[in-house]
């Protein structure tokens, strides 16, 4: 028996795809699949992104790239990540494309510089002397989804820095900018979350014209009647102020609903009840109107209740929320659907 079941709607994704393409408005979209497409399964996305007209793959990692490679012996795959020693030959025999972030450029594979324009992080501060190797220019945008005025301080100083170099392709916007920022577009953007129906904004979706791609499920493992006084949880957090019927739901911060999510709530037999006491291991209590039969189906993501939710409930942002999901078949079930 699964304890939860992920459900990956490919044709929610393929939508995505299609409405970013319209934004972008002839720049190429690349399609951001790293850690495991942002929890989404690398290889059904990059499949259909693909498919549906991405012109590239991005990853963090050679090890990421590797195994995409053994389904798309085709694609263009770029690792966003540093790389060093034995990773460049395998890079090199993977045929992949690496981003240089330090100036020293390897021999014999694909690269793109990546200029530091304000986001502090990876890259360089200007560009050194371009070899035949360099195919492409880059740069990471830190406010897109914030601070419209700082980002487009950071275009304009790449558009400065590349002027010289059109003939390269640039490519600096994310998902916020391909939406907000149309001087970032340059060449190809390099979105991710908004390609999962995630918000770059932390706002619903559907304000974009995204939907969600993932859904999350479970049931009701147990119910049970707390009389007042009675609590439910480590620490006894929550505690019934009155007779209070409990539902226990399988799933906790092992399997990704994390333990500052208390006060988010799921949906129980089409109505949204709040996730009470502290979140366990292995466990989540919720407060429930009135007795349900064990085995009542419960919501965690999806029909409406958006990763985004969780998220302002934890403080922090919808990646980590899909992201720390675990789809191990160990502890859960794996839906796709391409509808």
């Amino acid at each position: 028996m699964h304890r939860s079941e992920i459900t990956i709607d490919l044709g929610a994704l393929r939508r995505n795809v299609r409405r970013l393409r319209d934004v972008l408005a002839g720049s190429d979209l690349w399609a951001v699949v790293k850690a495991d497409a942002y929890g989404h399964g690398a290889v059904d996305v990059a499949r259909i992104t693909l498919e549906e007209g991405a012109k590239a793959l991005c990853v963090a990692t050679v090890a990421e790239a590797v195994e995409l490679r053994e389904t798309f012996r085709e694609a263009r795959i770029l690792v966003m990540g540093p790389t060093a020693g034995r990773e460049v030959a395998v890079a090199r025999e993977a045929r992949l494309e690496l981003a240089v972030l330090d100036g020293q450029i390897p021999e014999g594979v694909p690269v793109h510089l990546k200029l530091d324009t304000g986001m502090g992080r990876w890259g360089l501060g200007e560009l050194p002397e371009l070899s035949g190797e360099v195919v492409g220019l880059m740069t990471h945008l830190a406010t897109a989804d914030t601070d419209l005025e700082f980002a487009r301080a950071q275009v304009a100083r790449f558009a400065e820095a590349t002027k010289d170099y059109a003939h390269l392709t640039r490519h600096v916007a994310n998902s916020a900018a391909a939406l907000r920022l149309p001087e970032a577009r340059f060449d190809a953007a390099r979105c991710g979350v908004a390609i999962y129906g995630l918000s770059p904004f932390g706002t619903d979706p559907a304000e974009d014209g995204l939907e969600p791609v993932l859904g999350w499920q479970s049931v009701l493992g147990e119910v049970k009647r707390l009389a007042a006084g009675e609590s439910t949880g480590y620490g006894r957090r929550f505690v019934a102020q009155r007779d209070t019927w409990i539902g226990i739901v399988p799933v906790g911060y092992a399997d990704g609903f994390r333990r500052d999510m208390t006060g988010t709530e799921v949906i129980v037999e089409g109505e949204r009840r709040p996730v009470v006491g502290t979140i366990s291991m292995d466990a989540l209590a919720v407060e429930l109107a009135e007795p349900l039969p064990v085995g009542t189906p419960v919501t965690l993501v999806g029909a409406g209740l958006l990763a985004e939710e969780h998220a302002a409930v934890a403080e922090t942002i919808n990646y980590e929320i899909v992201s720390k999901i675990d789809s191990r078949p160990i502890r859960a079930k794996r839906t796709v659907v391409d509808a």
